[in-house]
């Protein structure tokens, strides 16, 4: 909700920027109080849209999306991209995570075939059972 405002300053603001470009591009001396008034609504606009940073003080926003809004790209697919590399990434430490302790008892493994009374200590010391 506290978005609805500045959306609907920024879609006047824009409306207007639109309508300043077509007087502007037909330009004509008795246009030029429709020019004054548009750029007074212009700097109303900017003033109505800084209000609304009090109220946004606390948002951030990563530079990425809106690389991804001026490249024409809907920025939501910003987050469902980074969600996707995300659960690619975690996919990835799993399978880092699972190979490690398998390499672990792996190792245990042969080393308690090489060192049977060392390792006997080292799984008392870490309070498992040795096996039998």
């Amino acid at each position: 909700e506290k978005f609805d405002s500045l959306e609907e300053h920024l879609e006047k603001f824009v409306e207007n920027i639109r309508q300043l470009g077509i007087i502007v591009s037909d330009f004509q001396p008795s246009s030029q109080t429709g020019l004054n008034q548009k750029l007074n609504f212009m700097v109303t606009g900017l003033q109505d849209i800084d209000k609304c940073r009090q109220q946004l003080h606390d948002i951030s926003v990563p530079l990425e999306v809106f690389e991804y809004i001026d490249q024409g790209r809907n920025p939501q697919l910003y987050t469902k991209e980074c969600l996707e590399r995300a659960l690619a990434k975690n996919e990835q430490v799993k399978g880092k995570i699972d190979t490690m302790k398998k390499f672990k008892s792996l190792l245990i493994q042969e080393l308690t075939k090489v060192f049977p009374e060392d390792m006997a200590k080292y799984k008392a010391i870490r309070g498992e059972d040795p096996p039998p």
